[in-house]
């Protein structure tokens, strides 16, 4: 196939061109409506063409190419140490950029990759996309898997795979399999994801749910949230309901409505629920709060346990010196040492040493040396240690009352 070349520096007017086209640095081509090349264009450094552009493949070497228009590749678009900015569209079989690709309209390929910076002015189609740099795209990106190195802020996503080294942000939309961000994640608009790993923050949009979600640093949600197992290092908050298989969080968590959960919620620090708590167990190393919590397991709290309604579980234990506000009720019921709780009910309750409580209901009552009671109703044994004390003293019944909860 014949090749037509263009010298360094000329402004040339083209229309069709029979076979291939090569310009030379500082080429400028004015089109005649479009400009067709039946065979391959190369650009040897910076070019700038007019008008739409239609070749079979597309090569820069060491420079910039402009195009007023629309752009077709046939098969590949190569900018070797180059950038590529397309005032239209862009379609080829694949793009390989290796510094800077910016495109106003619509992006379609099978695999985009940019070296350095991509910038899209509105969509983007392809089965695999790879940014080394900075990923911008102001519209829906569609692919099957999205890596980048540095920062990403797209639109709404339709994705099976999404890693970034850096920071990303979408506007929504549905991540099939797996979210992988060395830094910062957030979606501003309800997402669907398989799974989300963070290293360090990451922020959700109210109506999000998906599977699993491990965050290094600091995880939220700006409303309702559905996952499997929430995994946090530092503090969690969401802003709405939550329903989940598990939590596990080294520091704070905060729920202002209710949580429910399939398993375990396993806290370091606190807990705050505004409505209700459900699930299998709770383990917490300071503070739980809710309006009330029901639980098929146990539940240990090593601080204090504030509800209006109560905590109900099949074994409540509170640890040294811990406080409680509200009913606990439980199959078996242990308080610490030196701890202060208000209204105890189970089938047994233990109270340590020197620890206070208002009124207990039980089947079977241990009271700890020095300890003190306002009220004890039993229906089995009671066990009184030296020198506890019940101000109304011990009374035995043949059928406790209904328990709270």
């Amino acid at each position: 196939m014949s090749e037509q070349r263009v010298p360094r520096g000329s402004t040339v007017r083209l229309g069709a061109v029979a076979g291939d086209l090569r310009l030379e640095a500082k080429v400028r081509v004015e089109v005649d409506g479009r400009l067709v090349v039946a065979g391959d264009l190369r650009c040897d450094g910076d070019a700038e063409i007019g008008g739409p552009l239609e070749c079979r493949n597309l090569r820069v070497e060491d420079g910039e190419l402009t195009c007023q228009g629309d752009v077709t590749v046939q098969e590949e678009l190569e900018a070797h140490d180059g950038s590529v900015e397309v005032r239209g569209g862009l379609s080829a079989r694949s793009i390989d950029v290796d510094r800077r690709l910016s495109v106003t309209g619509a992006i379609r390929s099978r695999e985009v990759e940019v070296g350095g910076t991509l910038d899209g002015q509105s969509t983007l189609e392809a089965e695999r996309v790879s940014v080394g740099g900075r990923f911008q795209l102001v519209g829906k990106l569609t692919a099957r898997s999205v890596e980048t190195g540095g920062r990403m802020e797209v639109g709404a996503v339709e994705l099976d795979r999404l890693e970034a080294g850096g920071s990303a942000q979408v506007n929504g939309g549905t991540i099939r399999e797996s979210i992988e961000v060395g830094g910062r994640f957030r979606s501003t608009a309800p997402l669907t994801f398989g799974s989300l790993t963070v290293g360090g923050l990451a922020d959700l949009a109210a109506g999000s749910k998906g599977g699993d979600v491990e965050v290094g640093g600091r995880f939220g949600a700006d409303g309702d949230l559905t996952f499997g197992q929430l995994e946090v290092g530092g503090l969690g908050a969401i802003g709405g309901n939550a329903a989940g298989r598990a939590v596990e969080v080294g520091g704070r968590l905060e729920v202002q409505g209710a949580l429910r959960l399939e398993g375990r919620a396993e806290v370091g620090g606190s807990i705050v629920v505004g409505d209700a708590l459900e699930g299998a167990e709770l383990e917490v190393g300071g503070r739980f709060e809710a309006k009330r919590a029901i639980l098929s397991g146990d539940a240990e709290v090593g601080g204090a346990v504030a509800t209006l309604l109560g905590l109900k579980a099949a074994r409540i234990r509170l640890g040294r010196k811990s406080r409680a506000s509200g009913p606990l009720v439980g199959g078996e019921v242990e308080i610490g040492p030196k701890a202060r709780v208000e209204d105890l009910y189970g089938t047994s309750v233990r109270l340590g040493d020197q620890a206070e409580a208002r009124r207990i209901h039980a089947g079977s009552v241990r009271l700890g040396d020095a300890s003190s009671a306002e009220e004890v109703v039993y229906s089995v044994t009671i066990e009184v240690g030296a020198d506890a004390r019940v101000k109304a003293g011990p009374r035995k019944v043949e059928r406790l009352d209904p328990f709270p909860l």
